[in-house]
């Protein structure tokens, strides 16, 4: 199964696809690029573009007949990959039977997250942009990775082991949160604010589906450097104790 399972979701412009800037080994991770858009760093990671999202699939086959080829994967995005699905194989005008469609929408995903992405030796990356609406039944507002079909209410975050949310902070509110993987550099403070990865629920966000285990993070440690090696270091020392 892959080593570690990370899903980095967000709003769109609050530091997801420059989390990636960072990763050590970069020419040995491969990015898959569902949106077809130019990540906003210089990078040598090994890029393949996909336009039809079942491609996707013979790509992992390829990758499991050569699995010394890369240490990890990403995926950018999630998102775009299942909507890219929608509007080719169920809203598509020659789709006569919309039923198995959405059937065959869930399954393609979790073929892709139980057979593909499951069974790949190294790290997974996946960025999702996520939604919000109020709940009225609990008073709070809700933040999710959208999906639909019959697996709109278990929810992408289930599959996955760890989930970060990126957010865009003003120094102020991270004043409190001082710690060794949080760095505000000279630009953070021209700016005024940072870009971080939220690794805890807080009374502010109890409607989110950050999920880390047990321990992993301190409450200081609820925001950091929205960079995913120093998540997956994080990772690596919580795990060799």
């Amino acid at each position: 199964m892959a080593r570690r399972l990370i899903l980095v979701s967000g709003f769109s412009a609050t530091g997801k696809s420059s989390s990636l800037e960072h990763l050590r080994e970069p020419e040995k991770w491969l990015y898959i690029n569902t949106e077809i858009k130019d990540l906003p760093f210089p990078h040598k990671f090994k890029e393949c573009k996909i336009y039809d999202p079942k491609k996707i699939l013979e790509l992992f086959d390829a990758i499991e007949a050569n699995p010394q080829k890369f240490k990890g994967i990403i995926i950018d995005s999630l998102s775009f990959l299942m909507d890219k699905f929608e509007e080719m194989y169920i809203n598509a005008d020659d789709v006569v039977d919309t039923r198995a469609a959405w059937a065959d929408y869930g399954k393609f995903f979790k073929d892709l997250i139980f057979n593909k992405i499951g069974k790949f030796q190294g790290d997974v990356i996946c960025l999702a942009h996520v939604l919000d609406f109020d709940d009225p039944a609990t008073l709070t507002k809700k933040i999710y990775v959208p999906i639909k079909g019959s697996l709109k209410n278990q929810g992408v975050e289930a599959y996955f082991s760890f989930v970060v949310s990126t957010k865009k902070k003003t120094l102020m509110e991270l004043e409190d949160y001082h710690n060794d993987m949080l760095h505000i550099t000279e630009e953070d403070e021209i700016e005024g604010f940072k870009y971080v990865f939220q690794t805890k629920i807080d009374k502010k966000t109890l409607g989110e589906r950050i999920r880390a285990p047990k321990g992993l993070f301190s409450i200081k440690e609820t925001f950091i450097d929205n960079d995913c090696q120093v998540l997956l270091d994080k990772l690596d020392k919580y795990y060799s104790n």
